[in-house]
């Protein structure tokens, strides 16, 4: 009997995997597993692709905002990637200001704008709604919620 070299358990001779770990015993174990792996992560990758939630461009203008974990930065044009980074900036900031006002009623509807306006919350609502939210919607939910927020800090 042979040992395994990843666990170390003793396996039988013309084993070609390790009954324990799973490691490949062999050159041609080890040329399968991997050809297995590439085939799953392709299968992955398409059927990602064909479920209609990769967020390809839904608006017809070719303005996706490259939703976080389905279009990477480096492809997204300047356009984009500004739009992007914006709806970052007024987000997060919208809702470091609310949050020194929280006492007050209006405090929440500006978090509720902050939180509207960040890009994960496309990919957050695409399932429930089952299409994600346009850029316009989020920039128009944000407006809505900051000018309701805005006026009632105002007026209370």
């Amino acid at each position: 009997m042979k040992t395994c070299p990843r666990c170390e358990s003793s396996i039988d001779d013309a084993a070609r995997y390790c009954v324990d770990c799973g490691a490949p015993q062999t050159e041609a174990a080890a040329e399968e597993l991997d050809e297995y792996v590439q085939r799953q992560a392709r299968k992955v990758a398409t059927d990602a692709g064909a479920s209609g939630d990769g967020f390809d461009d839904e608006s017809g203008g070719g303005d996706d905002d490259g939703v976080a974990g389905f279009v990477p930065t480096e492809e997204l044009t300047d356009r984009e990637q500004l739009w992007r980074r914006g709806c970052y900036v007024a987000g997060y900031g919208t809702i470091v200001v609310a949050l020194t006002l929280v006492p007050r009623v209006g405090a929440f509807l500006l978090i509720l704008g902050g939180i509207a306006i960040l890009p994960p919350i496309r990919r957050l609502t695409a399932e429930p709604l089952g299409s994600p939210l346009k850029r316009e919607v989020m920039a128009g939910l944000y407006a809505l919620f900051a000018v309701l927020g805005a006026a009632l800090l105002y007026l209370l």
